[in-house]
């Protein structure tokens, strides 16, 4: 099959690049990122990937430059998609409706448009091989993705690759990075040691 695959850093995408051509299928890489923060770190996981698809020999393309980039943009959607309106309270951010369910959401959905767009048979996400990340979810966002333009969803479990794909990650020298991609998860991050501090 000619699939896409959505990456989302170098290291989550060994391993399923690895599969995905040993199951025979044509892959090119798609970098669609834009709930990374700040642009520094963006530009390390996007070279990253460089290095990824690279290792891997596959073309990779990311979106029209003028669409590839807006903090700004995504952080008003996101919060939009993160809040209650009636309470103003925050949602599960990692079920429907909250922040992350957004923000994999909103990239399963312009990866099957860019599928689509290239005349592939279908699309999948590097999403897949995080330990982190609701996996029910995203199949089901993907599925609905894949109805809309036209283009199948390929779920693949890459869990199990975990430590093989850190060590590989580590092995060519590919950024690794500490906080899933956005202001509010590196704020989630140091929250956490912070009140760790507070109450030893």
């Amino acid at each position: 099959m000619k699939l896409l695959l959505h990456i989302c850093c170098g290291p989550c995408a060994l391993m399923p690049l690895a599969v995905l051509r040993e199951e025979g299928h044509a892959l090119t890489g798609y970098f669609d990122n834009p709930n990374i923060q700040p642009l520094a770190e963006y530009m390390r996981r996007r070279e990253g990937a460089i290095q990824a698809a690279e290792h891997a020999g596959i073309p990779l393309v990311f979106p029209e430059r003028q669409q590839e980039y807006d903090a700004k943009a995504w952080c008003r959607e996101a919060l939009a998609a993160a809040y209650s309106e009636d309470r103003g309270e925050e949602k599960d951010t990692n079920e429907s409706g909250g922040r992350c369910a957004f923000c994999w959401t909103s990239r399963l959905r312009r990866s099957a448009a860019k599928a689509k767009a290239l005349g592939l048979s279908g699309f999948t996400s590097s999403l897949l091989y995080s330990r982190h990340q609701n996996h029910e979810g995203i199949r089901k966002a993907g599925e609905r993705a894949g109805e809309e333009y036209g283009v199948r969803f390929v779920y693949r479990d890459f869990r199990p690759l975990w430590q093989q794909g850190i060590e590989r990650s580590k092995a060519l020298n590919i950024y690794r990075q500490q906080y899933c991609g956005c202001l509010f998860s590196e704020e989630e991050r140091y929250t956490r040691a912070f009140r760790a501090l507070e109450n030893p």
